[in-house]
């Protein structure tokens, strides 16, 4: 993209103020903006103008899950059906790696986050293990796909190389980046990190699908002969992915995709519930369940919206493709956004000062006619690390991790 480009482009979404010191750049600096202009996608800012339109909730009702019960008094049944399609290459696993370690106090990638005790034990080699435990029992490799970010992909990549893949054949294993969107003021502007630099942040987990088309990585999966995908986050280091088990009983239930859910701990549990939305499989969040939904009972006398999901879905690729081309929900997001004020000052806001906008996966599960709920041993495949103490921690990981037989 050259100049004129570019400066059409901005025009065109009233952002043309991010050219501004164009002429004080060095070469790269200004080759590095353009291409950023390019890769950007300013669509979005219109959203700013209206942020809370077009989020309204439809009716909520209950949807019931395939409890463990269930998935034992079938199991072999559904591992071999799993398997089956494991070993025809069906099954591909794409994991969400954008995020980096703030929260833990690491300027590294999440992944390279090390939670060892005695030894080093870094969160991507925990979900390599958990997908080698897979891949050994299907006898064959499963396709790998690693979602990194504009700001930790470089490294992420370097990781996986000095790492040697964690021993995973590198062969079967692609990157892509996450497209980013911009972060603009309360009036739509975009930011402006630096002078050659736009504020972006990713655009949201419910942006995987199309990132990997646009990546060119899903030409690769389809090649291989992959049909379904297996979206994980890069957080919960129990978790088992391409489980056969899963795969076999979301393949036999005829449902365009699976989520895995655990029981709640209380109502209010800071997660996520599967529920159906005017009819629709859908997922309800906590901050919006109201007191009648958390007070809701089923037939059994339990709480009705009792299954947290735990990001890990089993999606139909064809499905994706056909829904993608729709325009999925953007979410607009008040938050903290650092720029650089009109003097050239680096500014770290104390209060939120804008937007950010997110596509969500939970979306993608609107956006289909069917769900499978499957539920799953909190202890056995739920071990999220999103602080470094406390609940949801490095200590509740570590812990569940020795009850498991994992060396730390």
């Amino acid at each position: 993209m050259n100049f004129e480009e570019a400066k059409k482009k901005l025009a065109e979404y009233g952002q043309t103020h991010v050219l501004n010191y164009f002429d004080e750049l060095t070469q790269e600096q200004k080759e590095e903006l353009l291409t950023q202009i390019d890769e950007t996608d300013f669509s979005v800012v219109r959203y700013a103008a209206n942020p809370h339109g077009g989020q309204k909730r439809g009716k909520i009702t209950p949807l019931g899950a395939m409890e463990i019960a269930e998935i034992e008094k079938n199991r072999a049944h559904f591992e071999k059906v799993g398997l089956e399609a494991l070993r025809a290459q069906k099954i591909g696993a794409v994991l969400l790696a954008g995020g980096m370690g703030t929260r833990l106090g690491s300027d590294d990638p999440k992944c390279m986050y090390n939670i060892g005790i005695t030894k080093p034990v870094y969160i991507m080699q925990r979900l390599i293990e958990n997908l080698m435990d897979v891949v050994n029992e299907a006898g064959v490799p499963v396709p790998l796909f690693i979602m990194t970010s504009d700001k930790n992909h470089d490294k992420t990549v370097a990781f996986m190389e000095k790492m040697d893949y964690f021993g995973y054949d590198r062969e079967m294993v692609r990157f892509f980046k996450q497209d980013m969107a911009p972060a603009v003021d309360y009036n739509g502007k975009v930011y402006m990190e630096s002078k050659y630099r736009i504020a972006t942040s990713p655009n949201g987990n419910g942006g995987w699908f199309l990132s990997m088309m646009n990546s060119g990585v899903l030409d690769r999966a389809k090649e291989l002969g992959v049909e379904w995908l297996d979206i994980f986050a890069v957080d919960n280091v129990l978790q088992r992915i391409a489980d056969p088990c899963f795969v076999g009983a979301t393949l036999e239930s005829g449902c365009a995709t699976g989520a895995k859910v655990v029981k709640k701990v209380t109502p209010d549990e800071k997660v996520g519930a599967l529920c159906l939305e005017d009819g629709k499989p859908s997922i309800v969040e906590y901050y919006d369940m109201t007191p009648e939904l958390l007070e809701a009972k089923d037939e059994k006398g339990d709480p009705a919206y009792n299954f947290g999901v735990i990001l890990n879905y089993l999606f139909r690729e064809k499905d994706l493709e056909r829904i993608v081309n729709d325009e999925l929900p953007v979410h607009v997001v008040e938050k903290k956004i650092p720029y650089m004020n009109a003097q050239g000052e680096a500014v770290k806001p104390g209060e939120p000062n804008g937007y950010k906008f997110e596509q969500l996966a939970v979306d993608l599960v609107r956006e289909l006619d069917t769900c499978l709920p499957y539920e799953v041993l909190r202890e056995r495949e739920f071990a999220p690390i999103k602080n470094k103490t406390g609940v949801d921690s490095v200590e509740s990981a570590r812990e569940l991790c020795k009850k498991n037989g994992i060396e730390l």
